[in-house]
């Protein structure tokens, strides 16, 4: 089985994009933090960097929704491509490929300031 859950923020603002063939993709990246201590009792801190995209839907709601600094659970599985660069050098990339999302912040930090209405005046 392939499936991987992080808890982390969100490195820079989601890229939305379409396919040719009209299939939103959305990218991003997560950073998370692991916290111990170490053989001496100091506090250490490390931080891993995720490669994240998804797909359709949850691509729209990504980019929407998504902004640096927001604090989101990625639910998917890892998949690994590669491709050949200019010089001929074959890449790797590792990437969570989303299947679900969850934001975990506050309304105020999670939800963009254009979708924010003002409430309707009384009848």
């Amino acid at each position: 089985m392939n499936k991987v859950i992080i808890i982390g923020r969100v490195g820079k603002d989601p890229e939305l994009k379409y396919t040719p063939s009209g299939a939103a993709v959305c990218n991003f990246s997560v950073a998370t933090t692991d916290r111990y201590k170490d053989k001496q009792g100091e506090k250490q801190e490390t931080t891993e960097w995720h490669n994240v995209t998804a797909w359709q839907k949850l691509a729209e709601i990504c980019g929407k929704y998504l902004a640096k600094g927001s604090k989101v659970m990625i639910e998917g599985k890892i998949q690994t491509r590669n491709y050949d660069d200019r010089d001929g050098n074959k890449k790797y990339i590792t990437e969570i490929i989303a299947s679900n999302m969850e934001m975990l912040g506050d309304k105020k930090e999670t939800k963009p300031q254009q979708e924010q209405q003002p409430a309707a005046p009384p009848f």
